[in-house]
C-alpha cells in the first residue's frame, strides 16, 4: 500500500491507503488575510505562531507554511517589494523558523516561488512535504530537482499551461504525466500526493461526482496519495461547513487520503458575545450574576471563547472509525472525552501503524 512519510525532527505524519486520514492545516497563509499580511509586514509573528499552536492542538498533523504576503508599505518604500522573488525567501525562512519553535508537527512548505521552496527546505527539520508542482514544463523542470536533492514528497496539482480543465479526463493525464516526469528524476510515486482539483459545486453539478471519480482512478491507476483544498467544494454557498462535513467522508470513502483544511472553529468575539447579550436582555431574560463568557458562549451554543477543533474534524474523525482506521474507536472515545478534542498534537496518528 502506498504510504507517504513526512517528518519533522521529532514527529511522523503518514499520509496512506489505509491510514488515518491526514489533516493538513492551512490557517498559516497570508493569501486574502489582510491583517496577517500586515503584521508579517512589521515582522509581528504572534499570530502565526498562534494559528500554528491552534491547529496542531485541533488534531492537525502537518502544517501548510505559505509566504505569499503582500507588503503594500514596504512596496511604496522600495519596488523591489513589489516582487514575490524577493519577499517569499526570507519570509519563508522566517515563518519556518517561527512554526518550528513553537510546534513540533511535520510542515508542508508552499510557494509558487522556487527561492522560497528552496529556503523552506534548507530550514525545515525533518522530511516536510511540498507544496506544489504543476504540469507545466519549466515548473517541473524548477521543481522536482528540488524534491529529489532533498528527498521529500511533493504535492502535484492537475493543471498545466492550458490551465484548470473542467474534464476530469484532463486532469487525470495532467497528473499521469507529472507522476511520469517525476519517475524520471527518480522520485517514487509514493512520494507524489496528487491534488485533482476541487471544483465549486455551486458552479459545476458534477464537481463533488468528478472528483470522486478522479480519486479513484488516481489510486487504483496510479497508486498514489491525494489531497485537495476541502473548502473549495463550497465555495460561494449558505452553511459552508455542512456541505465540507458531507463531502470529507465521501472523499475518503473514495480513496482521498489528505486534505489542506482549517481544523479550527474560530473563537467567538467579544462583539457577537455583546450582540447576543444585548438580543437576551432585550428578550427579558436575566442571567446568573457573574456569569463568565466561555459559559455564557456554551450555554447558547454560540461556540467558545477559545479556538477548539471544527466541525469537519468530528465528521473526519467519525469517517476514520467507520472505515476501520481507528481500530475500537480509541481515537474517536478520546475525541469526545472532556479535553480529548483538544488533545491532539499533530503528530503520528492514531489507529493502524506499520502497514503499506
Amino acid at each position: 500500500m502506498t504510504r507517504t512519510i513526512v517528518e519533522s525532527k521529532t514527529k511522523t505524519a503518514v499520509i496512506g491507503f489505509d491510514e488515518p486520514f491526514c489533516v493538513i492545516g492551512e490557517r498559516i497563509n497570508p493569501t486574502g488575510r489582510k491583517i496577517l499580511s500586515e503584521e508579517l509586514e512589521r515582522g509581528d509573528f504572534s499570530r502565526v505562531e498562534a494559528d500554528a499552536v491552534a491547529q496542531a492542538a485541533a488534531g492537525a498533523n502537518i502544517l501548510d507554511v505559505n509566504s505569499g504576503a503582500v507588503f503594500s508599505n514596504k512596496m511604496a518604500e522600495d519596488p523591489r517589494y513589489a516582487d514575490n522573488n524577493f519577499v517569499e525567501p526570507t519570509l519563508m525562512k522566517e515563518l519556518i523558523e517561527r512554526v518550528q519553535a513553537v510546534t513540533d508537527t511535520p510542515l508542508c512548505i508552499d510557494s509558487s516561488v522556487p527561492g522560497a521552496l528552496e529556503n523552506g527546505l534548507a530550514t525545515a527539520e525533518g522530511r516536510p512535504l511540498l507544496n506544489s508542482v504543476t504540469g507545466e514544463e519549466d515548473r517541473l523542470e524548477l521543481v522536482l530537482p528540488l524534491v529529489k536533492k532533498y528527498n521529500v514528497p511533493v504535492v502535484a496539482i492537475s493543471n498545466d499551461d492550458t490551465g484548470i480543465s473542467e474534464d476530469p479526463d484532463v486532469r487525470f493525464a495532467v497528473a499521469k504525466k507529472i507522476v511520469e516526469r517525476a519517475a524520471d528524476f527518480g522520485i517514487p510515486a509514493h512520494d507524489i500526493v496528487v491534488d485533482p482539483l476541487v471544483m465549486p459545486i455551486g458552479a459545476m453539478g458534477t464537481a463533488g461526482l468528478q472528483v470522486f471519480t478522479l480519486v479513484r482512478r488516481l489510486r487504483e491507476e496510479l497508486g498514489v496519495n491525494t489531497t485537495c483544498g476541502a473548502s473549495n467544494i463550497s465555495f460561494g454557498l449558505p452553511n459552508r461547513h455542512g456541505i465540507n462535513n458531507a463531502f470529507l467522508p465521501m472523499a475518503m470513502t473514495a480513496g482521498m487520503t489528505s486534505a489542506i483544511m482549517n481544523p479550527v472553529a474560530l473563537p467567538i468575539g467579544p462583539k457577537k458575545i455583546a450582540e447576543k447579550k444585548a438580543e437576551i436582555a432585550a428578550a427579558g431574560i436575566m442571567l446568573p450574576e457573574g456569569m463568565d463568557d466561555e459559559t455564557f458562549v456554551t450555554l447558547f451554543g454560540l461556540g467558545s471563547t477559545k479556538p477548539r477543533p471544527g466541525k469537519e474534524m468530528e465528521a473526519i474523525r467519525a469517517a476514520n472509525f467507520l472505515t476501520d482506521n481507528d481500530p475500537s474507536g480509541g481515537a474517536w472515545i478520546n475525541f469526545n472525552r472532556p479535553g480529548g478534542a483538544t488533545a491532539g498534537s499533530g503528530g503520528r496518528r492514531g489507529g493502524r501503524r506499520g502497514r503499506g
